[in-house]
C-alpha cells in the first residue's frame, strides 16, 4: 500500500456464524478502524445490489479504495493490474479450483505479486493437499488434476459435482487409454450392420442395477 500498489483480503463467510470462521463484514469494520485506519478499505460480498458492487469497483479500479474486503465474489471478473497482494482467511476452506481462481485476480500487471494463504496447523489432510498444492505450483492443467484426484468426478449421468464414480473396475484418472479403447470398441460394436441382437444380448448381460442408474435404454 506504501508503495501506491492495493490488495484483496478474502473471507469464505459474509457474516459471523456458528461456524467460528472470520466473517467478511465484521473483519472489514475491524480493520478499517484499528489496522488500517489511514487506508480507504472497500467491501464486497454477494449480498450487495449490481450497482453497489459496481460502485465498490470502480473505486477500487481508480484506486480510491487500497484494500478490498470481499468474498469469493471477486473470484472471476475482476482486473485491477495495480493490486498486487491477496490474502486468503481461512484457505482450508476453499476448494482448490477455487483458490486458483481467487489467486488470479493478482499478478495481471507488471509487479511481483503475492498470494498469502492463512490456515490453522491442524486441518484435514486433503485440506493440506490443496494448500500444499498452491504453493507447490501455478498450473492450471496441474491444478485441476490433483483438484479431480481430491474430489473424485461426480457423477456423468447425474448431479453430484464430486465423489466416487461409482466405476467397480476402471478409474478414470488411471485407466484413461484403456476407457478411451473401450469407447471406440462400443462405437464401433453399435455402427456395425447386423449388430441388433448383439446389442441386445450385452444389454441383458448388464446388471439391472446399472441399467436404472444410467438409464440405459432397450434396443428394440
Amino acid at each position: 500500500m506504501a508503495a501506491g500498489h492495493q490488495g484483496y483480503i478474502v473471507y469464505p463467510v459474509i457474516e459471523e456464524s456458528k461456524l467460528e470462521l472470520k466473517a467478511a463484514m465484521e473483519e472489514y469494520e475491524r480493520l478499517s478502524k484499528t489496522v488500517f485506519p489511514k487506508l480507504n478499505l472497500g467491501l464486497l460480498h454477494g449480498r450487495l445490489s449490481s450497482e453497489e458492487k459496481e460502485e465498490v469497483m470502480q473505486k477500487f479500479r481508480r484506486n480510491e479504495v487500497q484494500i478490498l474486503v470481499a468474498t469469493t465474489v471477486v473470484e472471476v471478473g475482476v482486473d485491477v493490474p495495480n493490486a498486487t497482494v491477496m490474502i486468503i482467511e481461512h484457505a482450508e476452506r476453499f476448494g482448490l479450483s477455487q483458490l486458483h481462481q481467487l489467486r488470479g485476480r493478482i499478478g495481471r500487471g507488471a509487479q511481483e505479486s503475492h498470494c498469502i494463504l492463512v490456515a490453522p496447523g491442524r486441518m484435514s489432510e486433503e485440506a493440506r493437499a490443496r494448500l500444499e498444492t498452491m504453493v507447490r505450483t501455478d498450473n492450471g492443467f496441474e491444478i485441476a488434476e490433483t483438484d479431480l484426484q481430491l474430489r473424485g468426478p461426480g457423477e456423468f449421468f447425474g448431479t453430484r459435482q464430486s465423489g466416487d464414480l461409482g466405476f467397480h473396475v476402471a478409474n478414470p484418472l488411471r485407466d484413461r487409454e484403456l476407457l478411451e479403447l473401450a469407447r471406440k470398441e462400443a462405437f464401433t460394436l453399435a455402427e456395425e450392420p447386423g449388430q441388433k441382437e448383439t446389442l441386445q444380448r450385452t444389454l441383458r448381460l448388464l446388471p439391472t442395477e446399472w441399467q436404472r442408474r444410467y438409464r440405459l435404454a432397450h434396443v428394440g
